[in-house]
């Protein structure tokens, strides 16, 4: 049974609706399997050289002693003649997601000695403190 990647790739009229570029990416985690999935992602399709992005310096330089077996897998996969080269790129580092913090102004940061701490009311004691703040300055 053909794979679907190399039988849309086969299909003329398909083909010129769907962009090879698109095929390729799709084709590119099972060509280089799951660990190298993982660390590296097919970013376009320039002419016939894919352009895969990696997280470092040394997932580019052994992909890059890799790149025949990546080439004959993508040609299984996708079909002879789309990919004849790669070229990898080192991306910067993604940032995670970065937490809120509540900012607190700086009348609502207390000392435990404070006196405004005998009051329970939480808003009569963000007044007293605001009134404070404003003699003292």
């Amino acid at each position: 049974m053909q794979q679907a990647s190399r039988f849309i790739a086969s299909l003329g009229s398909l083909r010129e609706s769907c962009d090879s570029g698109d095929i390729v990416c799709a084709a590119w985690n099972r060509a280089v399997g799951k660990k190298i999935a993982a660390h590296s992602r097919a970013s376009k399709l320039v002419r016939d050289k894919l352009v895969v992005e990696v997280e470092d310096w040394l997932w580019q330089r052994n992909l890059m002693g890799l790149s025949r077996n990546i080439l004959k897998n993508l040609e299984k996969a996708v079909g002879p003649g789309i990919v004849n080269d790669i070229e990898f790129r080192i991306l910067p580092p993604r940032r995670g997601p970065l937490v809120a913090q509540a900012s607190m102004p700086a009348f609502e940061l207390s000392s435990p000695n404070d006196e405004a701490n005998g009051i329970l009311d939480p808003g009569l004691r963000r007044i007293y403190r605001r009134k404070r703040l404003k003699e003292i300055a």
